[in-house]
């Protein structure tokens, strides 16, 4: 319990310093650079794709070494040079390289950092677990567009970005100073492996169980991998289906002002987004205890649709303020669940690695879902990219319904 709540306010400290930064990006670009929507989308894209293919890497080498505080603390640094970056960017390429540099950074410690929770909740149920740290995540992005929100209002021009660039690294030093009273959970301290103990996972990767045996040879990752539970499977192919309509949040933002938010406005939108789903985590995540997993991420999905189609379509803006609260639903269902969800399943030897791979194969998907976005965005219009998102997250919703076969009292 006392590891989750540290992780968490790491990640309300990081969350933080990034979201007082990241709803201003596309705003920067367009307004400061002059990039048009097909641009964002391309560094968007490029930026989240590349961090992502590291994500698998991140979670080998926890599972590998058996290390994955120091993993997670060296993820979370590159949020300090990401500031640096930005601020120093004189055109559009200078803030796709600053993007990368901050997505690599998240690629990086988000496995270690998950299996630590999966790891650490004692008693709580996973749900409960990666619930109350997405909670706290969650109001840490809130706080921190909060506050971007009121710099926004204060200043004017180029002048307000770069404040807010220097402001926003404030907060990472103090995510970075809680590692200090972090523990290492080690393999013995591991309690999310209930999939294995329940009989969840089916046909795993023969000598992975013993302890004694995994000291002695090196992770097979390969054959494990091969051999997941067929529901993880499943799952791991439909969030790659949504994934290709989930294009970059930038175009939530970038509608916004479409529609006649001005700047600061469409900042304290995304305030919404967060504190709707910060209140949400939790609840969803002890729901998913009670109802099962795939009911709770299912009903997210449908969600998401509702929340796509209606960005598509919107007749005003009381419409677009409708469609972020609900976003905030759809996150707060679906983020920490489907963490929980792939902790049950996954090998215990390569709970790192599969988690990383989830999170790999959302980066595959994102690079065509936001270059797409902005391509229908350019030749089209916005309705176009909305729309999109909307059928395929239907999609995701019948396909998770149907295929997945019933399971345990948790995930059936």
């Amino acid at each position: 319990m006392r590891n989750i709540i540290l992780l968490g306010m790491v990640s309300f400290f990081a969350d933080l310093s990034t979201e007082m930064v990241y709803p201003l990006i596309p705003l920067y670009l367009t307004s400061v650079f002059g990039a048009t929507p097909a641009l964002v989308g391309l560094i968007e894209g490029i930026a989240e794709s590349l961090a992502s293919l590291l994500r698998v890497f991140g979670g080998y080498i926890s599972d590998k070494f058996k290390r994955k505080k120091p993993i997670a603390f060296a993820g979370y640094s590159t949020g300090l040079i990401y500031k640096l970056a930005l601020l120093f960017a004189g055109s559009w390429t200078g803030v796709l390289a600053a993007r990368v540099i901050d997505r690599f950074g998240k690629g990086i410690r988000t496995a270690p950092r998950d299996v630590l929770v999966s790891e650490s909740g004692g008693d709580m149920k996973l749900g409960h677990s990666f619930g109350l740290h997405k909670m706290l995540d969650m109001a840490g992005s809130a706080a921190g567009i909060l506050g971007a929100y009121f710099i926004m209002r204060a200043g004017d021009g180029e002048y307000r970005y770069k404040s807010i660039f220097v402001f926003s690294a404030i907060p990472m030093l103090f995510a970075l100073a809680l590692f200090i009273f972090i523990r290492e959970t080690g393999k013995g301290g591991a309690k999310g492996g209930e999939a294995a103990k329940s009989g969840a996972l089916k046909g795993g990767a023969d000598g992975m169980a013993a302890e004694g045996e995994s000291r002695q040879k090196p992770l097979r990752v390969f054959e494990g991998l091969r051999n997941l539970d067929g529901r993880l499977k499943v799952y791991l192919t439909v969030v790659f289906i949504f994934t290709l309509g989930n294009s970059s949040n930038t175009f939530l933002l970038l509608r916004a002002g479409n529609v006649g938010f001005d700047a600061a406005t469409v900042v304290f939108l995304y305030f919404l987004y967060n504190i709707v789903s910060s209140l949400l985590s939790l609840p969803f995540g002890r729901l998913s205890d009670k109802l099962g997993r795939k009911r709770v991420l299912v009903a997210g999905y449908l969600v998401f649709s509702i929340v796509y189609a209606a960005f598509a379509w919107a007749g005003s803006k009381a419409t677009i303020v409708a469609a972020f609260a609900l976003y905030g639903v759809f996150t707060a269902a679906t983020a920490g669940v489907e963490r929980a969800f792939i902790a049950e399943l996954a090998p215990r030897e390569l709970k790192g690695t599969v988690l990383g791979l989830h999170s790999t194969i959302v980066g595959i998907a994102l690079f065509p879902a936001s270059l797409i976005a902005g391509l229908l965005w350019n030749a089209f219009g916005p309705v176009a990219p909305f729309a999109l998102g909307a059928g395929l997250s239907l999609v995701a919703a019948v396909s998770l319904g149907v295929g997945l076969r019933p399971g345990n009292a948790k995930n059936a």
